[in-house]
This record gives C-alpha cells, sequence and structure tokens, in this order.
C-alpha cells in the first residue's frame, strides 16, 4: 500500500476543507469528513471532495433503527462516499441496514460500511463510569466479531487494539484515528505513533490536527507518509 493517510478534516467550513484537501492531496490517501460538517455544508461535502479523485470517508457514525441507518447510508452512497461509519453498538441488524443501504446508494462504486468500536476518547475508566466492566480490548474484541459477521467491510478502533481486531477478525480492514507523531495534550486517550501502527496492521490510519493544525500542512502530511513508507519497508 503505498500511502496509508486519511486526513481529517475537522475544520470550520466546506470551504477551508477542499482547500485543505487540494493542499495535501499529493501526500494522503483520502479524505475524512466529520460530524461537524456533515451536520453543517452536509454530505454535498462529500461530492466535492470525490471530485479530487480520492477516496472519501464520511464518518456519520450512525446509530439508530435499522430503517433510519439505511436510509442515511444510501443518501451519503449516492454523494460517492467510499466508506460510511456506524456504531458496532447499535447491533448487528442495524449494522446490516447500513452495509445494504450504503450498497443501494453506491450503485456500482464500491463503497464499504466500518464499524465503530470504541472511540479513542475513551479508556477503561470512562467506560467504567457508563457502567461498561470490560477494558477497551476486550470490547472491541467483541465488537469486531458482531462487525465481521454484519458484512461490515472494516472497523474503526485504537492503534492500541490492532492486533485484537487482527486475532479475531482478520478479514475485516483496520482502520485507525489517534495517530499521534509526537505526544500531545488533547482529547484523545488512546494514541500512537504512525510508525507503531502500521507496525501493529493498521490498513489506514486518521490523521487530523497534527496535519490541518500545522503551520506547514503540506509538509506534515509529506513527513508522517515519509515515516509510514519507512514503517513499512521495515516490517
Amino acid at each position: 500500500m503505498v500511502n496509508r493517510i486519511i486526513v481529517a478534516l475537522d475544520l470550520p467550513s466546506a470551504e477551508s476543507a477542499v482547500d485543505m484537501a487540494e493542499e495535501v492531496a499529493d501526500h494522503v490517501a483520502g479524505f475524512k469528513v466529520g460530524l461537524g460538517l456533515l451536520h453543517g455544508p452536509g454530505p454535498l461535502l462529500i461530492s466535492a471532495l470525490v471530485a479530487l479523485d480520492k477516496p472519501v470517508f464520511a464518518d456519520a457514525k450512525l446509530n439508530d433503527i435499522p430503517s433510519q441507518v439505511e436510509a442515511a447510508a444510501r443518501r451519503l452512497g449516492e454523494h460517492g462516499a467510499r466508506w460510511v461509519t456506524a456504531h458496532v453498538n447499535g447491533g448487528q441488524a442495524m449494522l446490516e441496514s447500513a452495509v445494504s443501504g450504503l450498497r443501494a446508494g453506491a450503485g456500482a462504486a464500491p463503497a464499504g460500511i466500518l464499524g465503530v468500536t470504541v472511540l479513542t476518547s475513551h479508556d477503561s475508566a470512562s467506560l467504567a463510569r457508563v457502567g461498561i466492566d470490560r477494558s477497551p480490548g476486550k470490547l472491541v474484541a467483541r465488537m469486531a466479531k458482531v462487525a465481521a459477521a454484519a458484512g461490515c467491510e472494516g472497523v474503526v478502533s485504537s492503534p492500541q487494539e490492532l492486533m485484537v481486531v487482527s486475532d479475531v477478525a482478520p478479514g475485516l480492514l483496520k482502520v485507525t484515528p489517534g495517530i499521534r507523531p509526537v505526544d500531545r495534550d488533547d482529547d484523545q486517550a488512546r494514541t500512537m505513533t504512525p510508525a507503531e501502527a502500521v507496525r501493529r496492521g493498521a490498513d489506514f490510519l486518521v490523521v487530523g490536527r497534527p496535519i490541518t493544525s500545522a503551520p506547514d500542512p503540506k509538509g506534515a502530511a509529506a513527513a508522517i507518509a515519509a515515516e509510514i513508507k519507512e514503517a513499512a519497508a521495515s516490517d
């Protein structure tokens, strides 16, 4: 795989997102549109990014009754989303509806659902506070099995659980956020460097602020791409 970076375009406006995508396009594999922009400019931004000829990841984090999730996934597929996220905790039936809806919307174009396992902002203590007495690793293992059974193309998990996913559901694509080239103090609890994530088996790395908040986003993306290439070559 030549490039594994999906840049998270968590920016204030559609215009700034497209500008950033154009600036870093030569050094990334695709683009992620998160909830902030999906609930602002909306799915039309996906269509604008698709025009740059790279896959677009709609991080919609769908979680509702199956019929509503199916309808939402279909709409995102119609706008050209290559991947759409849905929370695994919504259950297998909901995930199956998401898979069906996205395929219907995408038509002949490749498209797949990524099951969101445990958010990278969680750790064991925060899970316990909401009544989940299970470690992130054990919870991800169970969720990965559900995602595979539902026909998801892959899962989204922290880099710390990549090997768990490979063990229990080796056929799933592994997409990991929480990528930090250096230690940073932000809202991510379970993070890892790009090289470490690649060595643990990540297929795609979602990288946001280390690129988009850098003084030179293009240079930052190029540096991370080089780190990933070196790590992949050393495996």
